[in-house]
Order: C-alpha cells, then sequence, then structure tokens
C-alpha cells in the first residue's frame, strides 16, 4: 500500500495516546506518582481542551496533541467495556455472599446517603433536578483504581480499614450499572413520563440480560473448554475478547450500554473454572488499557475552565471531601468498625472517581447537564482524585494517635481462598493430597492443564481450576500470597523447576511440596528450595517394606515408628546431599529441616 493510500492524519492521535501510555508509566513511577494519575493530567495536557485548543495557533502543535477527540472515541469506549469486565472478573456470587452486611449494607448506604446529600445540596445552590441527581450519583462514587492501588502500595488491603474500604468501593462499582440506566432513562423521557420510561427500560435490560447469561450459561463453557483442549494461550485471549465484545454487542442491540453487557460477561466467567487462567492471560494487557481509559478520561477536563475559577474549584473540592468523608464517618461507626480503621479509611473515599467522568460525559451527550456544569465538576473529580495518596497518609497519621479496641469483628477479606493449600495437578497424586486435606478440614485450590479433568472435578464440588502455573501471574491470581502451602504433583520436571524458583524468590517463607521421581531428583528440588520432597521410588520402597514386615507378623506399632524413621532418615540424607553440591538455597533447607 503506497504512503499516499494511508490516512497519516486519522493515525497520529491514537498514536499519541499510545505512544503516551508508553511513556507516561515510567515517568511517573520513577518520581513516586500513581500512573493513574499520570494519565489523567497527559490527557488534560494533550488534549483538546488542554494545549489542543492551541492547535491553530501554534501549528507545531498539532503532531503534539491530540486534536479531535473523536478520533480516539473507539478507543475510549473500549477503555470503559474492558474496566467493566475487570469489575465482573472480580466479583462472584460467593464473594459477595460473604462480604454482603459490609457491601450492601455499608457500602449501600453509602451510596444512597452521599448521593441525597449532594442532590440536596446542589439543588440549593439552584442546579436543575435532573442535573442535581446526576451529578449527586457520579460525584458520591469513589475512585477503585487509585484507592486499590495505594492500599495495596502501602500493603494496607489486609488490615480491617482496608477490607473495610474495599466493601464500600465493590458496592460503588455494583451501582455504576443501575445509574447508566437512569442516566439513559432520563435523557430518553425529556418529554414522557420518567416513571413510564423507567418501567420499560428495567424490562427491557431484565429480557437483554436474562438473554445474555442464559446464552452464556449454556455457550460459554463449552466454548473455553474446546479453546482450553487447543492450548494455545493466543487463541484464549482471542475467545475471551469475543465474550467481552459478543456480550457487550448484544446489550448494545438491547438499548443497553456495552459496557454492562461487559460487565455480565465477567460475572459469568468469573464462575467458571477458566476464572484464573483469564485473570493471568489479560493481566498484560490490563495496565494499557486501563491507561488508555484513563488518558481518554483525562481528555475531558478543560484546563481553562480551572484555571478560570481556582478559588470556587478548590473549595468545591474540599466541601466534597469533608462531606463524603463525614458521611463515611457516621455509617462506618454504625456498623461498629474501630475508630483507628475508620480515621484510614474514610478520607480515601471524600473525593469522587474515575467513573464520575464516565457518568457525567454520559449525562452531557444527553443535554442533562451544562457543559459548564459538567467541566467544573469534572475538574472538582480530576483534583480530589488527585490528593487520594496524601489524604490516605494523613488518615493514617490520625489513626496512629487512637488506641485499637480489644476485640473487633474484623470484615471479611477480599479474598475467601486465603489461608488455603495450592495443588498443582489435580491427576492421581492430587486427587489424593485434596482428600486427605478435606479429612482433616485444611481449605484447599487446585489448578490443573487439562480441560476434562477440571470439568470432571468441578461437577463433584471441587474448587479446581483450569490453568497453567508455570505462566507468570497464574498462581498470584490463585492467591499465593495468601496460602500456607504449595504442593506440586506434575511429572514435568522444567515446569517444577520453574515453578519453584519463581515461588521461591518471591515468597522465601511459603512452605513448597514437590513430587519426586527418584532420589537424585528429590536431590535437585532441595537444591533449588523445595520444602519437602518425596521421591516415588523411596516412597514406594517404604509402603512395601511396610506391607511385607505387618505381613509376616511384625507389630504394626514398631514396623510403622521405623517406617518414619527411615523416612526421615532418607529426607535428612538428600537434603545434605543437597547442601553439599552448593546448589541451592541453605537457609529455605535448613529451616524447613528444624522445623
Amino acid at each position: 500500500m503506497a504512503a499516499a493510500d494511508v490516512n497519516i492524519e486519522s493515525l497520529i492521535d491514537p498514536l499519541l495516546v499510545l505512544g503516551t501510555a508508553g511513556v507516561v508509566v515510567p515517568l511517573v513511577r520513577h518520581f513516586g506518582i500513581s500512573p493513574v494519575l499520570g494519565y489523567l493530567a497527559a490527557g488534560a495536557i494533550i488534549g483538546p481542551l488542554g494545549l489542543g485548543s492551541l492547535k491553530y495557533e501554534l501549528p507545531l502543535l498539532r503532531f503534539l496533541t491530540i486534536r479531535d477527540a473523536q478520533n480516539v472515541a473507539g478507543i475510549a469506549e473500549f477503555g470503559v467495556v474492558f474496566l467493566l469486565f475487570l469489575i465482573g472478573l472480580e466479583l462472584s456470587v460467593g464473594r459477595l455472599s460473604t462480604m454482603r452486611r459490609l457491601v450492601f449494607g455499608l457500602g449501600g448506604l453509602q451510596v444512597v446517603v452521599t448521593s441525597a446529600a449532594l442532590f440536596g445540596t446542589l439543588s440549593l445552590l439552584g442546579v436543575e433536578p435532573k442535573a442535581a441527581l446526576v451529578l449527586g450519583l457520579c460525584l458520591a462514587l469513589s475512585s477503585t483504581a487509585i484507592v486499590l492501588e495505594v492500599l495495596s502500595q502501602n500493603k494496607r488491603m489486609a488490615t480491617t480499614g482496608g477490607r473495610a474500604t474495599f466493601s464500600v468501593l465493590l458496592a460503588q462499582d455494583l451501582a455504576v450499572i443501575p445509574l447508566f440506566l437512569l442516566i439513559a432513562v432520563l435523557g430518553a423521557s425529556s418529554n414522557g413520563s420518567v416513571l413510564g420510561s423507567l418501567a420499560t427500560a428495567m424490562l427491557q435490560a431484565f429480557l437483554a440480560l436474562l438473554l445474555i447469561v442464559t446464552a452464556g450459561r449454556f455457550l460459554l463453557r463449552p466454548l473455553l473448554r474446546i479453546v482450553a483442549a487447543s492450548g494455545a494461550s493466543e487463541l484464549f485471549i482471542a475467545a475471551t475478547l469475543f465474550v467481552v465484545v459478543g456480550a457487550g454487542v448484544a446489550a448494545a442491540l438491547a438499548g443497553l450500554s456495552m459496557a454492562l453487557g461487559a460487565f455480565v460477561a465477567g460475572l459469568m466467567i468469573a464462575e467458571t473454572e477458566y476464572r484464573k487462567h483469564v485473570e493471568a492471560i489479560i493481566e498484560p494487557f490490563k495496565a494499557l488499557l486501563l491507561g488508555v481509559f484513563f488518558f481518554t478520561i483525562g481528555m475531558r477536563i478543560d484546563v481553562t475552565a480551572v484555571l478560570a475559577e481556582p478559588m470556587a474549584i478548590a473549595l468545591a473540592v474540599l466541601l466534597l471531601i469533608v462531606m463524603k468523608t463525614a458521611i463515611v464517618m457516621g455509617l462506618m461507626r454504625l456498623f461498629r468498625l474501630p475508630r483507628p480503621a475508620i480515621m484510614e479509611a474514610s478520607p480515601m473515599l471524600g473525593p469522587a472517581g474515575e467513573f464520575a467522568f464516565v457518568g457525567i460525559g454520559l449525562a452531557t451527550a444527553a443535554n442533562l447537564v451544562g457543559a459548564r456544569e459538567a467541566g467544573f465538576a469534572l475538574a472538582v473529580t480530576a483534583l480530589g482524585m488527585a490528593l487520594i495518596p496524601m489524604l490516605h497518609q494523613l488518615g493514617r497519621k490520625a489513626a496512629g494517635l487512637m488506641d485499637e479496641p480489644a476485640h473487633v469483628e474484623p470484615p471479611m477479606p477480599p479474598h475467601a481462598e486465603a489461608g488455603h493449600t495450592i495443588i498443582v495437578g489435580h491427576g492421581r497424586v492430587g486427587r489424593m493430597v485434596a482428600e486427605m486435606l478435606e479429612r482433616h478440614g485444611q481449605p484447599f485450590l487446585a489448578t490443573d492443564s487439562d480441560p476434562a479433568t477440571v470439568a470432571n472435578e468441578r461437577r463433584r464440588g471441587r474448587p479446581v481450576y483450569y490453568g497453567n502455573a508455570v505462566e507468570p501471574g497464574y498462581l498470584e491470581r490463585c492467591g499465593l500470597a495468601e496460602a500456607k502451602a504449595l504442593v506440586l504433583t506434575v511429572h514435568d520436571r522444567k515446569a517444577i523447576d520453574a515453578i519453584v524458583e519463581r515461588v521461591r524468590a518471591g515468597y522465601p517463607g511459603l512452605t513448597i511440596v514437590a513430587r519426586a521421581r527418584d532420589a537424585e531428583h528429590a536431590r535437585h528440588l532441595y537444591a533449588i528450595g523445595v520444602s519437602d520432597a518425596v521421591p516415588e521410588t523411596i516412597e514406594a520402597s517404604l509402603q512395601l517394606s511396610e506391607a511385607v514386615l505387618v505381613g509376616i507378623g511384625v507389630a504394626t506399632g514398631p514396623v510403622i515408628a521405623s517406617i518414619h524413621e527411615r523416612r526421615d532418615e532418607f529426607r535428612h540424607e538428600l537434603q545434605d546431599a543437597a547442601l553439599t553440591a552448593g546448589r541451592g538455597s541453605t537457609r529455605s533447607i535448613r529451616a524447613h529441616r528444624h522445623r
């Protein structure tokens, strides 16, 4: 294709978006700034409302700024769709059930009470009722992306305050779907009955979602099973994108948003045995797509509006944070959370979040909110989000001045499988390990790369997931950070080595028990850092010895004791051989040997 046949002009804006995504993250991380804030700032600066507005005065800026937001509208829409899919994938019926008290109680009340308070305040300020309702609902939501990033960086997710914050954010994410639906109804009912339009839209949405869920229930698992049987990760990525976009298109054809369809697709995949694998394979694309999403959100910030009314915007940011923080503090106290947790969690939920940009953008397109009001609200949202890391530090300091109560009922953890054992390989050996863990009441999560095996075990009610444990990030998705032990029952020596070396480097204190073919293989495993290796040949010989000794009349008690003693001797010999060879982690082997 000749250069003249290529529309270079239409490619410049998407290239700027992708180029910024590749430059912003390393740069802002170097200065310790949240990547989300970096993307928002970059979008605001080089967007059509920032330096892009000067393209006629300074022609050179035509190649350094986004000239037309419509050129990247498709990327922006896909970013929203992908974000809702990720939220749906993080949820599950079981997870919501275990956290229902805080999610639907504390989080639900936060959305309702805060929205009502903001609606009343905006109405008193002279804002039209429909605009006040939409703005109140949008500003009531907080920033899931930045708050969770701050909590993770500071290792606060497992604290009482972190869990309570997560529950409120989860409720807000769930509230996004009815918010988008309400905006669509209000925008379409300017000349008719709002209640009538709402009832019609709800019925239409129910029928559309019922169709999507029914189709997904009968077609999703067979589709993913066929793709998994091929063993090709790229085909699984393609199938996942097909499911997400297909559900989004089906929702759009029914008059709903594509984001709603993607959210439902995420929920459906979260209930299957392929959830962990999907999470692992999309991880490399997650940061990029979310970065593009926040970049396009930043393009909606009118820099000139911020510069025109700096004091008014600063005062609005302060009032919003104070009002939302006070409401959250009161509700958390109502749910009997400890004061230090309240002081730590509440300030972070004060600013508005990323869905305020999306909701206000939809409301502006539907003529529910005026351009000036929208620009002001977006500026307040952006500046408030920039203050979240500082608000977290202030909350931590305030919490440190208080004494933790002696008896506190902590919220449910975000990961239901915390404190479990991960079993890699669910064949004959893996099933036996799982059965013994079940007998002793110990939670476990198993993984296998054979879709047929996984499907059979899921029908038996076992928590078995499809996936390749060698893939980077997969075991982390299985809750490796919260696991008590890792058991490797697979035959592939290269796979075992890769898993042990990576896991031991990241989790030096984790108990790792691996299946070994023979004594030489066991010595190698001890050398690379396993806690315990079980050679098949030695174990078989010990079991044969036990059987024959009991069979010829030797008392069972002394036989079992001698078998255990000989097993320990073998273990120590193999560990000493590994240490002598000087190929392993001496500290790890000695620590586990003297437990």
